[in-house]
C-alpha cells in the first residue's frame, strides 16, 4: 500500500475531486471508477472514490481510495490509499504500480 495525505487550505471542493476523477480516469485506458459516496452536514461534506486500473507492472489490478473531507474551516483534507494485488506469496512486488497512482494526484497538488 501507499498513502498521500494533504491539507489544501481554501481549495475549491467540487474543481478538486473533478480535477482528480478527470486525471486518473483519462490518464489510463483501463482506468475506472469502481463506487462513489457523498456526505454532507452542515457545511461540512465528505467524498469517497474507488478506482481501478490494471497495473503492467504488477500483470494485475490497483485500487486507489481517495477521500475528501472539506470542514467548517473551509480547509480540505485529501486522504490517497492505493493498493494492489500482487503475485508473490510472501513479497509484495507491485510498490511501483501503487506509487505511480498515487503520482497522478501529486501532480493535481
Amino acid at each position: 500500500m501507499a498513502k498521500l495525505e494533504r491539507r489544501i487550505e481554501n481549495g475549491n471542493f467540487d474543481r478538486l475531486l473533478q480535477q482528480i476523477t478527470e486525471v486518473i480516469c483519462q490518464g489510463s485506458i483501463s482506468a475506472s471508477i469502481e463506487e462513489s459516496s457523498y456526505f454532507q452536514s452542515g457545511t461540512s461534506r465528505c467524498a469517497v472514490r474507488v478506482f481501478e486500473r490494471y497495473s503492467v507492472i504488477g500483470g494485475n489490478r490497483l485500487s486507489l481510495s481517495v477521500t475528501l473531507f472539506q470542514g467548517e474551516d473551509g480547509d480540505i483534507r485529501l486522504s490517497a490509499i492505493s493498493s494492489g494485488g500482487s503475485q508473490g506469496i510472501f513479497f509484495k512486488v507491485n510498490r511501483w504500480g501503487e506509487e505511480a497512482f498515487l503520482d497522478e494526484i501529486r501532480e493535481i497538488l
